[in-house]
């Protein structure tokens, strides 16, 4: 089963906002997921993040690919950074 770290919509029409979440790459954008793992506001300014980096960090650890979006967003969250650093420590 290949996981992703990918963006979930929520959220009224025009009023976008996702949940970052951890699903099989096989599940449609909206459908079922295995956990969630924080949100994304882009209609604020600038735009909220709420991560749990545990989460995002034992996820990625276990081999979860994040989608483009998720990646920059964990990026300037600074989590792919970390996971960088503790991989190219083992």
């Amino acid at each position: 089963m290949a996981v992703k770290l990918r963006l979930k919509r929520m959220g009224a029409k025009k009023a976008p906002f996702y949940r970052i979440v951890a699903a099989d790459s096989r599940s449609p954008r909206d459908g079922r997921f295995i956990e969630t793992v924080g949100t994304y506001n882009p209609l604020t300014n600038p735009s909220e993040t709420k991560i749990d980096e545990e989460l995002a960090m034992k996820w990625l650890r276990n081999g979860a690919t994040p989608t483009d979006t998720v990646r920059n967003i964990l990026s300037k969250a600074g989590i792919m950074k970390k996971f960088a650093e503790e991989k190219q420590g083992k």
